[in-house]
Parts: structure tokens; sequence; C-alpha cells
């Protein structure tokens, strides 16, 4: 989604960055017997202060960049994520966590995010999005999350996941969050 306006931040960025490349390459300088090519390929022993100053600008730049970038287009997937998970359980994903741990899940599984979910009796929770299968029964569909979630035991009797009967809303919260979850 692009916006017709210019991302003020960005046009900062864009700015420090033309002026660094420009001190470097010795745009603007007044150097009366120089010669085009030797503005185009400046020596490091005349760099001097300015330049000095304007390689640690760009140098800084590109760090942030290379930095910066990659978490951004993560947070913006995180986002991208969540609506998604809130748009195919109808749940809410925020209260998720403490649900979780008042109904005992963080006992038996391992859940990002929500505290002290280091339980190993039953799997991870996270990627479960990506599994095609909800205990190796159900396909993996929201309805059928729900469904384990509030009442595992009356889907497969044989399973060591209890039946919580949680109300229907907080199943889809919970399932929200995990859905959500990378």
């Amino acid at each position: 989604m692009s916006s017709a306006r210019a991302n003020p931040l960005r046009l900062v960025f864009g700015a420090l960055l033309l002026w660094a490349f420009a001190s470097l390459i010795g745009v603007g300088r007044r150097d009366s017997g120089s010669k085009p090519a030797r503005l185009l390929a400046p020596r490091p022993d005349r760099l001097g202060r300015k330049g000095l100053a304007a390689l640690g600008v760009l140098l800084a730049l590109i760090l942030i960049a290379a930095i910066g970038i990659p978490l951004l287009l993560e947070g913006r997937a995180a986002v991208a994520r969540e609506q998604w998970a809130v748009a195919i359980t109808g749940g809410n994903p925020v209260d998720a966590p403490m649900l979780m741990i008042r109904n005992g899940c963080a006992g038996c599984h391992s859940i990002a995010g929500v505290p002290a979910a280091h339980g190993r009796t039953g799997p991870a929770l996270d990627g479960i999005a990506e599994r095609s299968f909800i205990a190796g029964v159900l396909p993996n569909t929201p309805r059928n999350l729900v469904a384990w979630i509030r009442d595992a035991r009356g889907i497969n009797p044989r399973t060591a996941m209890p039946s919580t009967f949680v109300s229907e809303a907080d199943a889809r919260d919970m399932a929200a969050y995990l859905y959500a979850l990378r």
C-alpha cells in the first residue's frame, strides 16, 4: 500500500545518503586544478574531515538500513499474520496468553510469548498455522482448532490433552493467538 505523500523519515534518510555520497566523490569542492576523473575517484588521503564525516554517515546509514529494514518488514509481517488470524477465527489474540496460563495450556505446551509456557508434555504450539493437522487427527481449520481447544477428549478420547470446556469466545481468542504465531 503506497501513499501519495512521502515519508519524512525516508526523505531525511535519502538526503543524508545523497550528502554523504556527494561529499565523498567531491561534488561541490572548489579545486580549480582538478580533472573530472578525480571527482569520481577521490583518494583516501584527500578526504579530509568533511570527507571522513561523510564516510562515517554513509557507513552508519548503510548499517541502519541493513538492520532496520528487516526489522521493519518482520514487524509488518507480524501485523499481517495477526490480522489474518483475527479474520479467520473471529477471536482477539490480546487476552490469549493469560487465558492459556489460566487454563493450564502453559503447563504442557511451549508457547511463544506466553510467560512460563515451557511444557514438554504436548507439542510446541508455534507454527501451528502451517501444520496440516491438529493433534494428527483433525484437518487444521479454525473451526477444528476451536473445537479441539474446548473438548479435545470429545474428539479423541485417547489424547493426553484434557477437555478445557472454555467458552467459545475464549477458544477463538486462543486460536487467533496460535494462528498469529510464526
